[in-house]
């Protein structure tokens, strides 16, 4: 299948007023895309496209309001784009949400939110849009998963099985559209600097001063610019590829979970133990990072991986162009 080619083509994307979709949307623009963008944030939207039209002001940039929890709102949405548009060449399903909590601590309405942001919206646009990608030659599909498509810690129950979701649904995507031509990518990042952990809903059942806790300590560990993220993904697409991971923080556990698929657990929870205190009487030596449980994880966050270098990757990317 040739390179994707992004000049005069129309590029969905979801979730796009910030983070990795604020990036992903300049940098479609920059490489010749014209837009169509979904939020549910309507000043996060209007600063994105007022940044988009200042730098590339011959770009088409069109904007749709939506709350993909809203499941007849975003049929209704995505009915609207594919008349408008009924030929797209690529589609980013981008948008996600997170909850912090174990099972027993959410709701079910809680977690069913999780579900129909983070998947069913994904399988209704990508429905409703997928006759506009195959009217378009060369046409390709993104869907952003997320590490935790790849593992699933403790604490996670909702976010990891809508991330699997969506994981499972792009790939079985992959394989049915070859004939048509159609490319399609999973994207899983790692430890992206965004702020959907500190936009997090919390379980009912969380106290404030666990998620606290965990909130800050988790932090620490988005060390990836949404920039770099979004060329690493855009890159990814432009060449086909299957599967995206974005940092170390998201390969390193990938491949936990490849050698130790029913045992990486103990290795997780081993590496986020308390460190032992040092033999050098230079004081307490620092803690770990917390267990999952105890943090409002997000899309495109790592889990507490006992490497230091969870960004070195990262770091690396910028220099190279798409």
């Amino acid at each position: 299948m040739r390179d994707l080619v992004f000049p005069g083509g129309t590029a969905v994307l979801t979730g796009a007023a910030g983070g990795i979709g604020a990036a992903l949307a300049h940098g479609l623009a920059r490489r010749g895309a014209d837009l169509v963008l979904l939020d549910r944030d309507a000043d996060g939207l209007a600063a994105t496209v007022a940044a988009i039209r200042a730098a590339y002001p011959d770009r088409r940039v069109e904007t749709h309001l939506v709350d993909l929890a809203d499941a007849e709102a975003t049929d209704r949405v995505a009915a609207e784009i594919h008349s408008a548009h009924p030929r797209i060449r690529l589609l980013i399903n981008n948008a996600g949400v997170a909850l912090g909590g174990r099972f027993d601590q959410v709701t079910l309405e809680e977690f069913l939110w999780v579900i129909e942001i983070n998947f069913r919206a994904v399988v209704r646009l990508t429905h409703a849009l997928l006759p506009a990608l195959k009217a378009e030659p060369g046409a390709h599909l993104v869907n952003v998963s997320s590490l935790f498509g790849l593992i699933a810690p403790a604490g996670q129950a909702a976010y990891s099985a809508s991330k699997f979701a969506v994981r499972g649904f792009t790939e079985a995507l992959r394989h049915e559209l070859v004939d048509d031509g159609i490319g399609v990518t999973s994207v899983h990042p790692g430890g992206i600097r965004t702020r959907i952990a500190a936009s997090a809903r919390v379980g009912s059942g969380v106290s404030r001063e666990e998620y606290e806790a965990g909130r800050k300590q988790f932090e620490k560990l988005l060390t990836i610019d949404p920039a770099t993220a979004a060329e690493v993904i855009l890159r990814g697409a432009q060449r086909r590829r299957g599967r995206v991971l974005i940092g170390w923080s998201a390969k390193l556990p990938d491949l936990l979970a490849r050698v130790a698929p029913a045992g990486y657990g103990k290795v997780l929870a081993l590496g986020m133990r308390p460190a032992r205190p040092a033999a050098a009487p230079a004081g307490p030596a620092r803690p770990a990072a917390p267990a999952a449980e105890a943090s409002p994880v997000a899309a495109d966050a790592a889990v507490p991986v006992p490497s230091p270098r969870a960004g070195e990757e990262a770091a690396a990317e910028p220099g190279r162009q798409a």
